[in-house]
């Protein structure tokens, strides 16, 4: 193997790591925000209104989470753009 393959493979091995990382923070974010405003009272199966406020509340706070990430991408591209 050659220095850049290795670094290729160095490079691919934190950037599935920084994706696991962020994808559990979201799955914490996501428990914290939306089951605590959409389950009240939790029992043994979530109602149908629980279910339609969590499947909601989810898709707005992905979609929040993936606008907020592509602003920081760009915001990093055009600091290191300017270098």
């Amino acid at each position: 193997m050659d220095s850049s393959s290795v670094k290729q493979s160095v490079m691919k091995q934190v950037l599935a790591e920084a994706n696991l990382a962020n994808a559990r923070v979201l799955i914490e974010k996501l428990q914290e925000n939306c089951f605590d405003k959409c389950v009240p009272k939790p029992g043994s199966s979530l109602s149908s209104g629980e279910q339609t406020c969590m499947t909601t509340c989810m898709e707005k706070y992905m979609a929040a989470w993936n606008q907020v990430n592509s602003a920081y991408i760009n915001r990093i591209r055009q600091e290191q753009g300017n270098r």
